[in-house]
């Protein structure tokens, strides 16, 4: 369950692939929704949307508790510069950041909109223009950080598993 000096542990390694998979599926209708202009088709992205970013704000803190009182992330890889170990960090931590401030906006958006009563409560009123509540400029801003710290992660993985050939990949993979 716990992480070694090598290899992450089966619940880092198990945040981690679900974390991933429920941003990817949270990227989409969320670009998606923040276009349109029909009401109904918003709120049916954003009844899959918030849900989805609720579960991973939960996963984060999970994460972060794990971290911070249940185990110890593995050494960096051997034979990386100084600037590779400080980037990765870098990323990782922004991916925090990132992913804190996406859930803080997200519920601000809701909150200060009302939109929670359009989205769940399976109420008939049409959503409030996002754009009007400050919450929403962090939020789209903040998503398309998130794509860029995707592939910057995603980019670094592939290096490493294909040009270094050093294992990376399979150290955040189960044994």
């Amino acid at each position: 369950m716990k992480s070694t000096s090598t290899r992450y542990g089966t619940v880092a390694v198990t945040i981690h692939w679900i974390s991933a998979l429920l941003i990817l599926a949270l990227l989409g209708p969320g670009f998606r929704a923040a276009g349109l202009a029909d009401s109904a088709a918003k709120a049916s992205l954003l009844s899959v949307h918030v849900p989805l970013g609720v579960a991973i704000l939960v996963l984060t803190l999970a994460r972060l508790v794990w971290w911070g009182f249940g185990d110890t992330k593995p050494k960096p890889v051997a034979g990386d510069p100084a600037w590779q170990t400080a980037s990765a960090k870098a990323v990782h931590v922004l991916f925090y950041v990132v992913i804190l401030g996406m859930a803080a906006s997200g519920i601000g958006m809701v909150v200060l909109s009302g939109a929670g009563q359009s989205l769940f409560a399976g109420a008939s009123a049409s959503l409030p223009d996002f754009h009007d509540y400050a919450p929403r400029l962090p939020h789209g801003l903040g998503a398309r950080f998130m794509v860029a710290l995707l592939f910057l992660h995603i980019g670094a993985a592939l290096y490493h598993h294909f040009i270094k050939k050093d294992g990376l990949i399979g150290r955040m993979w189960f044994d």
